[in-house]
């Protein structure tokens, strides 16, 4: 936890989350339309919201959880501030439309309720099973005069919480410990605890039934700091080859072996993501077939609005063999073309310095754009919109002040662009670079320019989505 108007938008109603001892369904409605308001991004009906916690996958719905403060916009503040963090609430089939249920774990008399991680307890080890639904567990910080891990769980699909007596389950080992990640090592049959306790370390525990955990085995990682997140993953699809990455909040990682006890790390520690506002990211436990990770865009702004701050789009991570080494690579997740609406394409045309715009006519606010470029040698290319840009400058791809070397494959260079009402995502060569960044843009649509300078550049392809907007009325 950190310390510190399109084509075919859509009117809906959500169900709000319910502060401590009210009906979420009496809460105020929204219709998600706002100026300021993200239209494929996941927000709050209102108030604030940072880390993305909890993730887990259980019977085709991806549950997401934040640190929440539901009484204002303003950051929950303290342990014993009367607006600590709460644990919001919201369920997914596809990653792209969001139902808000619900808050689920509130603060109590051990504190504020921080990060943490949720499981399926799949066999039912810590005993709390008590019908036909597999239960499903949050790992959080209780944060008040001490820090402490707890538990809290539910036997009816996220929809009721209930939090173990016992809390907490770990006791404070250093001031601020905190972001219990846990999900089960199947080759040991353990589950795993990985905690931040001090800059510079992660502690590893072991447990048989989530309640009683070893002592911790510390492992120093250089700079690392809260939120940790771990998980295997296979070189390149290949299940033969199999290696483990652990990333802190900046999304710096690193990528090693681990024997159910202690991570090993053999690369690193890499940036994962080269833009101005992305922070403490967590991937889904359990979900089918990839490895699905979502993040805070940290400190946007989001004037006069009822709701403050927003996750970023979905990715899903690879593990890579780069020229450069393995490298772990994030890309939109497919469910975005559900999203689709009007498209523009274009094929193997020049841009000049000077000529003509090709999507002169073309103007929104919501888009997602692929392209696959030959860039001249020397010079700028550059996708401009609301008063920003998109660039690719000596070898560079820059946006937002942000920026990280590309490499061309073939001499071609293959350029991904989210935009939404106040962010721009960019992603090079399917993944191996990625920007996250949160904008404030004066007019709500604008329309787009290719240009070049310096040098023509080749268009091999290009394709223009506007999206409609994610939300839909609750189910």
């Amino acid at each position: 936890m950190n310390r510190i108007a399109a084509a075919g938008i859509l009117a809906v109603t959500l169900i709000a989350s319910a502060a401590p001892g009210q009906d979420a369904a009496k809460e105020p409605t929204a219709t998600f339309t706002e100026r300021y308001r993200p239209q494929f991004h996941y927000t709050m009906v209102k108030g604030w919201i940072n880390d993305p916690i909890g993730l887990v996958y259980y019977k085709g719905e991806y549950h997401i959880f934040n640190d929440h403060n539901p009484f204002s916009t303003k950051f929950p503040g303290g342990k014993t501030n009367g607006e600590q963090s709460h644990w919001s609430h919201a369920v997914s089939t596809d990653l792209v439309h969001w139902k808000h249920l619900p808050i689920a774990v509130v603060p109590d008399k051990l504190g504020a309720c921080w990060s943490g991680s949720g499981v399926v307890d799949w066999k039912n080890s810590a005993g709390f099973q008590t019908g036909d639904e597999k239960t499903i567990v949050l790992a959080y910080t209780s944060a008040g005069a001490v820090f402490g891990q707890s538990l809290a769980y539910s036997n009816d699909r996220g929809r009721t919480w209930k939090k173990y007596k016992g809390n907490p389950i770990i006791k404070q080992i250093a001031p601020s410990n905190r972001d219990p990640k846990v999900f089960w090592h199947a080759p040991t049959k353990k589950w795993v605890q990985v905690l931040y306790v001090k800059r510079g370390f992660a502690h590893f525990f072991t447990s048989d039934d989530l309640k009683i955990w070893s002592k911790p085995v510390a492992v120093k990682l250089a700079g690392f700091h809260e939120c940790p997140d771990l998980f295997k993953m296979a070189v390149d699809d290949d299940k033969k080859n199999m290696k483990w990455v652990i990333y802190d909040a900046r999304f710096s990682y690193w990528i090693g072996s681990f024997d159910g006890k202690a991570f090993k790390p053999e690369i690193g520690p890499l940036r994962g993501d080269l833009g101005r506002n992305f922070y403490a990211s967590q991937t889904w436990n359990d979900a089918p077939g990839r490895r699905t990770q979502i993040g805070w865009m940290s400190r946007g702004r989001y004037p006069k609005m009822p709701f403050n701050q927003q996750m970023s789009f979905p990715c899903e991570l690879t593990l890579r063999k780069l020229p450069a080494g393995l490298r772990l690579c994030r890309y939109p997740v497919k469910q975005i073309e559900s999203l689709y609406a009007e498209k523009f394409q274009l094929a193997d045309t020049v841009l000049k310095p000077g000529g003509a715009n090709p999507l002169a006519k073309i103007s929104g606010d919501l888009f997602d754009i692929e392209m696959e470029i030959v860039p001249a040698k020397a010079g700028e290319f550059g996708l401009r919109l609301h008063s920003t840009a998109v660039t690719h400058i000596n070898g560079r791809v820059n946006c937002l002040k942000a920026g990280g070397a590309v490499r061309l494959i073939d001499g071609k260079l293959k350029l991904r662009i989210l935009v939404d009402r106040t962010s721009i995502e960019v992603f090079a060569n399917d993944g191996e670079l990625s920007m996250s960044s949160c904008f404030l843009p004066d007019k709500q649509e604008t329309p787009l320019e290719l240009y070049a300078k310096s040098g023509d550049v080749a268009i091999k392809s290009l394709k223009v989505r506007k999206l409609k907007s994610a939300w839909r009325k609750a189910d």
